[in-house]
């Protein structure tokens, strides 16, 4: 074996921009954020950003930005366990996936 074969290649990493929409506009969105937070995976790193959109009515969604490693986090089950949120969260999107 070369050098370069025995080298571990650097994991693939993409940014997600996961678009987390309230039930209303009473919902409180910096608990909303803290919570999804505290989600824990191997492979996932939240970023800092995290920005509230108008969407009308006095309701904003919550867009919130993470870096995946592709091989250890499955965005799909990314959103589905923040769905699990469900006194905050009506619905999530995956509103960006670019890969590093």
């Amino acid at each position: 074996m070369s050098v370069k074969q025995k080298k571990a290649l650097p994991a693939e990493k993409s940014i997600v921009v996961l678009e987390v929409k309230p039930w209303d506009s009473d919902t409180d969105l910096d608990a909303m954020e803290a919570m999804i937070r505290c989600i824990e995976m191997d492979g996932l790193v939240w970023s800092k950003v995290a920005k509230r959109i108008p969407l009308g009515y006095g309701i904003e969604r919550l867009d919130i930005y993470a870096v995946v490693e592709n091989d250890k986090v499955s965005v799909e089950e990314l959103v589905e366990t923040i769905k699990v949120f469900e006194d905050y969260v009506q619905s999530v999107d995956e509103g960006a996936f670019v890969k590093l």
